[in-house]
């Protein structure tokens, strides 16, 4: 899809960057950016804001005299970067899990976040030419997104698929509301439970056979896809049939002890690690196979930087970066920032002044300069794979491994481990510096796919970056309370804000333990090498079983990540996500043998899928909020002394018939939802 050689000059006079829609925009931020933190902390996952916030907007603005594509645009721009920003939350609880925060310190969280994100803006400034305007890389997501945007300018249905905008906003409020009853009922009132297993042993071994009934998550696997889903179920069968029956045959267990609880103890003290080394191997793996393109993307980043590509730019609008004055203002401004914080993080450790200033100019440095070779990295993944598919967990679990040996060899030379506090403190800052490396790549992985929808709808690049950093500042100042409400609330796993909470609701935060574990271990010399090596060879042995696969049947894959992801979650979490990847891939099915014609069979595919990924949309962005809400009023009830569950019925004899109902439930949600997702 190319951009038109002569640009309508009657765009020229289109207003983009309104202060309606910054408010707009900074509305669907503070829902999508709340959304992305509950779901990213529960499961690991964060979904797309560029298309539902594309939806939301053409249906709001247009009831304002004189909105347009390029307003839209921006509206969607702006959520979408401040949505995308969440995925830090991928590093930072860590700081918890390691007892060095006791909770989200707004500033430092706030100032990491933005600086990070502002960083991953202008860094792909210098790439938009290269890699947008020149380049022939897909960019899956930003061209959908320009679709969408084409598709509503004139208030008229999407091409051929007959759904019009306004349809949309629909379908996203049909899931949310389903997800929102389904989450009040099982978190708040707790008439009906989120999960139920079936546990039994033959001979010593224990078996689990899982089952959750999480709306959110079925709306993850939706968007995952039946490969991802299949991994997953992989994952779940290799923990729970063959790692925890092994293990607990070969230790029996304790006249006195729980069946359940002895197993869930062999899960988490053993299994997960041979999770956590499968994901390290699949992630080392996944940047090994995109090496070539990430050269390739630092190659012409730095050429960039030069100017060597940037001759024979005229003026027009449609050509008009941020100024080379303006972007070096905004780095300078940003570098300010993360000295000033990093000096605030390190400022009462145990060390002295000479040292504490040495380390603030290296996180600095390090944070800017991996940052830097990220983006580049990143914004080329993210044209050639999309945004989605782009490994992040794995950039940001090799960032904490070198961040981690360089702050070990430094601690190490002046003696910070000899310190009383000192491990635990060079742990910490390890995480920190990492944070803002996840931040600049998360908002550098999804800019360019921005640059690429505003390309394609005529957008003026300098108002769609400034729109970008907007989305930013928004979307970190949202991050910090939200973090904040929600560990207050539930807590994570591994890092519980009062004695006597119950586990059973913590957040898992996956990535978070994932890389906390992975930097403690490299400081205390004392990781569970012996699973994670176990975890590393069932790795290789899955990328050799992914590669016969995709050569024996193309287009087949069984990704490692998501095996090594079945492994490490909880069976609860990954069992809906499987059920959503079976739901749409029976959907798409379904379509393919109704229809005999080929334009008609895709038009209705285009269709089918459009009404699913925003329904998908939906049921996160409902269950997030009554989550978020839920933990509000949580929080205020323990301020109030009144318990940590207000809301709850506290029916007795009730575990089984909530499980039965949440079941009930469960299965009624999923056929309404085909019905809205299959009509004709």
């Amino acid at each position: 899809m190319q951009h038109p050689s002569n640009p309508s000059s009657a765009m020229d006079h289109y207003r983009e960057l309104t202060l309606r829609g910054m408010i707009l925009g900074a509305l669907i931020t503070v829902i999508f950016t709340a959304s992305n933190v509950y779901l990213g902390l529960k499961v690991g996952l964060t979904f797309a804001s560029s298309i539902p916030a594309a939806v939301i907007s053409m249906a709001v603005l247009k009831c304002f005299h004189g909105s347009n594509i390029l307003e839209n645009n921006m509206v969607q721009t702006q959520a979408s970067a401040a949505g995308t920003l969440s995925s830090i939350i991928f590093v930072l609880p860590g700081l918890l899990m390691i007892g060095y925060w006791q909770g989200f310190p707004f500033w430092q969280t706030t100032l990491i976040c933005a600086a990070g994100g502002i960083l991953g803006v202008i860094f792909t400034v210098p790439l938009r030419h290269v890699l947008v305007v020149k380049s022939t890389l897909p960019y899956p997501e930003g061209i959908a997104a320009a679709e969408i945007l084409k598709a509503g300018d004139h208030n008229q249905p999407l091409e051929n698929d007959g759904e019009t905008p306004q349809s949309g906003v629909k379908q996203i409020v049909t899931g949310s509301i389903i997800s929102g009853i389904f989450s009040f009922l099982a978190g708040g009132l707790r008439v009906i439970s989120e999960s139920a297993s079936g546990w039994f042993k033959v001979g010593n071994a224990i078996f689990q056979v899982p089952m959750g009934f999480s709306l959110a998550l079925l709306g993850a696997g939706w968007l995952v896809g039946i490969a991802g889903g299949i991994a997953v179920l992989l994952g779940i069968f290799f923990a729970w049939g063959i790692a925890v029956p092994i293990i607990s045959s070969l230790s029996p267990m304790p006249a006195d002890a729980n069946m359940i609880a002895f197993a869930k103890t062999i899960w988490t003290s053993k299994v997960k690690f041979i999770g956590a080394g499968a994901i390290a191997v699949a992630a080392i793996w996944t940047l090994i196979t995109l090496f070539k393109p990430m050269l390739e993307g630092m190659k012409l980043s730095f050429q960039a930087l030069s100017g060597k590509n940037q001759q024979n730019q005229l003026l027009e609008r449609t050509n008009q970066d941020l100024s080379p004055k303006t972007m070096l203002l905004i780095i300078f401004a940003t570098v300010i920032i993360l000295l000033a914080t990093f000096y605030s993080f390190v400022a009462n450790a145990p060390i002295s002044t000479g040292l504490a200033c040495i380390l603030v100019v290296c996180a600095t440095f390090m944070a800017f300069l991996i940052g830097f070779l990220v983006a580049a990295a990143s914004g080329y993944m993210a044209g050639l794979i999309g945004s989605s598919s782009s490994p992040i967990s794995s950039i940001g679990i090799v960032s904490i491994v070198i961040i981690s040996m360089i702050f070990m060899a430094i601690g190490q030379s002046n003696g910070v481990f000899s310190v009383n506090g000192g491990n635990q403190f060079m742990t910490a800052l390890a995480l920190f510096t990492a944070a803002v490396v996840m931040a600049i790549a998360t908002i550098s992985n999804d800019n360019l796919q921005d640059l690429k929808t505003g390309y394609l709808v005529q957008a003026t690049p300098w108002r769609q970056q400034v729109a970008l950093i907007i989305g930013c500042i928004v979307g970190a100042v949202v991050i910090s309370p939200v973090l904040e409400l929600l560990y207050n609330a539930y807590g994570f796993a591994g890092a519980m804000p009062r004695e006597g909470m119950d586990v059973s609701n913590a957040l898992s935060a996956p990535q978070a333990t994932l890389m906390t574990t992975i930097a403690t271990g490299i400081f205390s010399h004392n990781l569970n090498w012996d699973y994670i090596w176990i975890g590393v060879g069932l790795g290789i042995g899955l990328i050799i079983l992914d590669l016969v696969v995709k050569r024996l049947r193309p287009g087949w894959s069984v990704p490692p990540l998501a095996v090594g992801m079945g492994i490490y979650l909880p069976a609860s979490i990954n069992m809906p996500i499987f059920v959503g990847t079976l739901l749409s891939f029976f959907c798409m099915r379904h379509i393919k043998k109704r229809y005999s014609d080929q334009n008609e069979r895709e038009r209705e595919l285009k269709a089918v899928d459009r009404r699913g990924t925003l329904l998908a949309a939906g049921l996160i962005v409902g269950e997030s909020i009554v989550g978020v809400v839920l933990a509000m009023v949580i929080v205020g009830s323990i301020a109030l002394g009144e318990g940590e569950s207000p809301l709850a019925m506290n029916l007795t004899n009730w575990d089984k018939t909530g499980e039965l109902l949440g079941l009930g439930l469960f299965i009624v949600s999923i056929l309404i939802l085909l019905r809205k997702i299959m009509k004709k």
